[in-house]
Parts: structure tokens; C-alpha cells; sequence
């Protein structure tokens, strides 16, 4: 069964920056995608980030966040990282991870809009980030 469990959010002031965490376990083959997703009040969650563990160098962006936000990942501990800087009020959300073997090969979707909730199929239970003075 795989698991997800994430870690990091809190409160932090505009311009700063914070780390999520999400640790990821059970999947069989070591062959999967991990996007980072958020969703603020009254929006639809938004998927921001992936990084995928067939290359080191798929990772993929969406527009809101390019070179803001950075996804790492350690793969002897299977954590991947959001690191999140120059943090605004509008990135405030709660931040989701997700991970699905079947989207192994289709990061690049996080930068062309194109992914939807529905593409990952296992998700970790979301962690609150808010950007204020």
C-alpha cells in the first residue's frame, strides 16, 4: 500500500521561504512520479511541481512557481523536498503531495497546465501553508 506523509508547513513571512517534506512508501518498483499540488480557499487545487524517480533531471514546473519553488528528492530515504523561497500572500494553500506510477513519464505536464487531481492516484493528507506579516 503506499503511503505519503508530508511535513513542513507553518506560517512564514512574504519573502521567506520554507521546506515541505513528503515521504513516500509502498511502491514495489521504485518507478514513480511525485507532483506537489495546493489549494487555496475556494480554488481548485493546482498542481505546482513534479519530480520523477527515472531521471534525476525530470522535474517540471507550473508558471506560478517557476523559479520560486525547487523539488529535490533523496532516494535512499524516498522523501522528496518542496522548497519553497520568495514566498508571497497568494501562495497561501494547503500543499499536497502525490505520487502515481502511471505518471512516471509525464512531469512535463505540470508546466503546459496539464494535469489534472485525477492523474495521481495516492496522496498524502496535506499541509498548511500561510504566507502573512
Amino acid at each position: 500500500q503506499v503511503q505519503l506523509v508530508e511535513s513542513g508547513g507553518g506560517l512564514v513571512q512574504p519573502g521567506g521561504s520554507r521546506k515541505l517534506s513528503c515521504a513516500v512508501s509502498g511502491f514495489t518498483s521504485g518507478y514513480y512520479a511525485t507532483g506537489w499540488f495546493r489549494q487555496a480557499p475556494g480554488k481548485e487545487r493546482e498542481g505546482i511541481a513534479c519530480s520523477s524517480t527515472i531521471d534525476a533531471e525530470s522535474t517540471s514546473y507550473a508558471d506560478s512557481v517557476k523559479g520560486r519553488f525547487t523539488v529535490s528528492r533523496d532516494s535512499a530515504k524516498n522523501i522528496v523536498y518542496l522548497q519553497m523561497s520568495s514566498l508571497k500572500p497568494e501562495d497561501t494553500a494547503v500543499y499536497y503531495c502525490a505520487a502515481d506510477a502511471a505518471f512516471v513519464r509525464l512531469c512535463f505536464l505540470f508546466s503546459k497546465d496539464g494535469v489534472e487531481e485525477s492523474d495521481f492516484s495516492s496522496w498524502g493528507q496535506g499541509t498548511q501553508v500561510t504566507v502573512s506579516p
